[in-house]
C-alpha cells in the first residue's frame, strides 16, 4: 500500500543496514508450544483459538477497528491490539530494534513485498507453511504468492498490491487531439511530444526519488533485474541488455523534455497534479483512491489504462507497492496470530472492506473477480470501471521476480546513480553501470556471493 503523504518504499530507501546488523536482529526467545513447527492438528488450532489471547499487530494501515471486529466476534478469546508504529524507515528499524534485544517485537507486522527477504535472512520472521498457509496459494494471483513464498517456506500473508498502469488526464489529451490511451511505448512517446506541442503539459511525470516505480517498469519489461536463493548468493543486474531499451527511452523523452522528472510527494508534485502540468502519472493500482483524495477539483477528468506495451499485442504490467502481514518467529502464540493473518486478508468480507474501508487494492481472487469490486464505477474516472482495468491487470504482471535482501540500499544506491543522471538529464545506462557495480560492491562487503 502507499501513505497518502510519501511512499514507504521512498522512506525505507533512505536507510541502509549491513548484513552485519541486520544477523543481529534475530531473537533467542522461545515460543511456546503453539510456534512449534510441527504442523497443528485441529485440537490445538481449537485450544489456541480458544485460550484468551492478545495478539499485538504493528500496521500503518488506518482504522482497522471493523476488520478486527469481525475477527474477534469468530473468536471472541482472542484479542487485537493494532498499532500504527508508522511506516518506512523508521518503523523498520523499530521492528529490528524490538527483534534483535528481545523485547517489545509484536507477534504480527505490516512489512512490504520488498523487504520479506531482509527479515528472512535473520530469520526473524515464522514460516507459516506448517501452520497450513501452503493451502491458501489458490486463493492469490500466481505473481503475488511468490512475493510471500521464500525458499521453499511461506512468510507472510499478502494484503494489497501496486499492479502498475497509466492514469491520464483525458481532458488535457482531448486537447492535443488525442481521444485513446496510446497502446505501445512508441505511440506514448509520439502522443508526448503532441501534448508537450499542443498544451505545454507533460505526459507524465516520472520520479527520480521514486526507485519502486522505476523497478516496476523494469518489471513490466521482463528484466530480472535482482535474485536471492534465500541463503548467501545473490544475482544483480541492473545494467544488462535486456535494461537498456528501458533507459535509453525514458532517457530520450528527459533530454527531449517530453516528460518531467520532479520528485514526488512533494508540494510542488501536488501543486502540478492539481493545475495540470502533467497530463498524465504511470502509476499503479493504489493511485485512483490516491487522486480523488489528493486533487478533488479535477474529478470526472481522468481516465486508466493498462501500460503502454514494447510490442503491440503484448500484455505485461509491472507492480509498485504491495504488503503483507507477517508473523514474528518470536511470537509465542503463532498459531493464532496466523490465523488473524490469514483472516484479516482471505475472509471475503474482511478483505473486501480493506479496499472499501482503508483504499487498499485487494489481493485475493475472490475479491479480484467479485463483481461488486469490479463493476463499481468510479466518478473522479468519469464513471469507469477502474477497479475492472487494474483486476485485468494484475494477472499479468511476471511470476518470476525477486528482490534481494538489502533493497533499502538498493533503492537509495538508485537515487545517487539513475536518478541523479534522471534530474540531470545525463546518461542513464552509464549511472545503470555505476548503480551496477555499486550494488555488487555492497553485497560482496556484506558477505554474499554475487553471480
Amino acid at each position: 500500500m502507499r501513505s497518502k503523504s510519501r511512499p514507504a518504499t521512498l522512506l525505507a530507501g533512505l536507510v541502509t543496514l549491513s548484513v552485519v546488523a541486520l544477523a543481529g536482529c534475530s531473537s533467542s526467545t522461545t515460543p511456546d508450544a503453539s510456534s512449534s513447527s510441527a504442523a497443528p492438528d485441529k485440537a490445538s488450532i481449537d485450544e489456541a483459538m480458544n485460550t484468551p489471547t492478545t495478539l499485538t499487530y504493528w500496521s500503518w494501515v488506518s482504522d482497522l477497528d471493523k476488520e478486527v471486529a469481525l475477527f474477534e466476534k469468530k473468536y471472541p478469546k482472542i484479542k487485537i491490539d493494532v498499532q500504527n508504529v508508522g511506516q518506512g524507515a523508521a518503523a523498520y528499524q523499530k521492528l529490528r530494534t524490538a527483534l534483535k534485544s528481545g523485547e517489545g517485537a509484536p507477534d504480527l507486522a505490516q512489512i512490504e513485498f520488498q523487504y520479506l527477504s531482509s527479515f528472512t535472512l535473520t530469520k526473524s520472521l515464522a514460516d507459516l507453511a506448517p501452520l497450513g498457509a501452503d493451502e491458501m496459494k489458490g486463493d492469490f494471483p500466481e505473481w503475488i504468492w511468490k512475493q510471500v513464498s521464500i525458499n521453499n517456506g511461506v512468510y507472510a500473508v499478502p494484503q494489497d498490491s501496486g499492479p502498475m498502469g497509466n492514469l491520464y488526464r483525458s481532458d488535457i489529451l482531448a486537447k492535443a487531439g488525442i481521444t485513446d490511451a496510446p497502446t505501445t511505448w512508441d505511440q506514448y512517446a509520439a502522443d508526448a511530444a503532441t501534448v508537450k506541442e499542443k498544451t505545454g503539459s507533460y505526459i507524465s511525470n516520472l520520479a527520480a526519488n521514486e526507485p519502486g516505480a522505476f523497478v516496476g517498469l523494469l518489471w513490466q519489461a521482463g528484466v530480472k533485474p535482482f535474485g536471492y536463493d534465500g541463503e548467501k548468493t545473490v544475482s544483480i543486474s541492473v545494467n544488462g541488455s535486456d535494461s537498456q531499451k528501458v533507459y535509453a527511452y525514458w532517457q530520450g523523452l528527459i533530454q527531449k523534455d517530453l516528460i518531467s522528472t520532479d520528485a514526488d510527494f512533494a508540494d510542488s508534485w501536488y501543486q502540478g497534479l492539481a493545475k495540470g502540468k502533467y497530463a498524465g502519472w504511470l502509476g499503479a493500482a493504489w493511485g485512483p483512491m490516491f487522486l480523488q483524495g489528493t486533487v478533488a477539483d479535477t474529478s470526472g477528468k481522468w481516465s486508466a489504462a493498462p501500460l503502454p506495451q514494447w510490442s503491440a499485442g503484448e500484455n505485461a504490467s509491472g507492480n509498485w507497492g504491495g504488503s503483507t502481514t507477517a508473523v514474528m518467529a518470536t511470537s509465542q502464540h503463532a498459531i493464532a496470530a496466523y490465523e488473524f493473518a490469514k483472516f484479516l486478508n482471505t475472509d471475503p468480507t474482511s478483505a473486501m472492506m480493506l479496499n472499501t474501508q482503508q483504499s487498499l487494492f485487494p489481493v485475493t481472487n475472490a475479491v479480484l473477480k467479485d463483481s461488486a469490486f469490479t463493476g463499481a464505477k468510479s466518478a473522479f474516472f468519469n464513471n469507469q470501471e477502474v477497479n475492472k482495468t487494474f483486476s485485468d491487470i494484475s494477472p499479468t504482471i511476471n511470476t518470476d521476480f525477486e528482490w534481494l535482501p538489502f533493497m533499502d540500499y538498493v533503492y537509495s544506491s538508485f537515487n545517487e546513480t539513475v536518478g541523479k543522471a534522471m534530474t540531470a538529464k545525463g546518461d542513464l545506462s552509464a549511472a545503470a553501470d555505476t548503480w551496477q557495480k555499486d550494488l555488487e560492491t555492497y553485497a560482496k562487503q556484506q558477505g554474499f556471493t554475487v553471480k
